[in-house]
């Protein structure tokens, strides 16, 4: 089966937003939190790996925000045109 345009594949990581990020650490800290005495430390180990990316990316979230704001705000706005760089003119037919 052939992909559409904009589908998303599963070679791209799932986007979330701060609020969706924020719900993911506390469902995983709970998560740590109920595991048993016997449960695979590597599952464990993988959990905390989880929890210490997501941690970092809330951190830097607020770092970032404020450097994208100051980018748009320092960009030039785009020349509002009819079109620059189109070919003018209506449908031209061979003869």
């Amino acid at each position: 089966m052939r992909a559409y345009r904009g589908q998303m594949s599963d070679n791209q990581p799932i986007r979330r937003s701060l609020p969706e990020k924020q719900k993911q650490l506390r469902d995983l800290k709970e998560t740590l939190g109920a595991m048993k005495a016997h449960t695979s430390p590597a599952l464990k180990e993988s959990i905390r790996k989880r929890i210490a990316q997501l941690e970092a990316e809330l951190t830097a979230a607020p770092v970032l925000k404020a450097a994208r704001k100051q980018q748009d705000g320092t960009r030039s706005a785009r020349p509002a045109g009819g079109g620059a760089g189109r070919r003018s003119g209506g449908l031209q037919t061979r003869s």
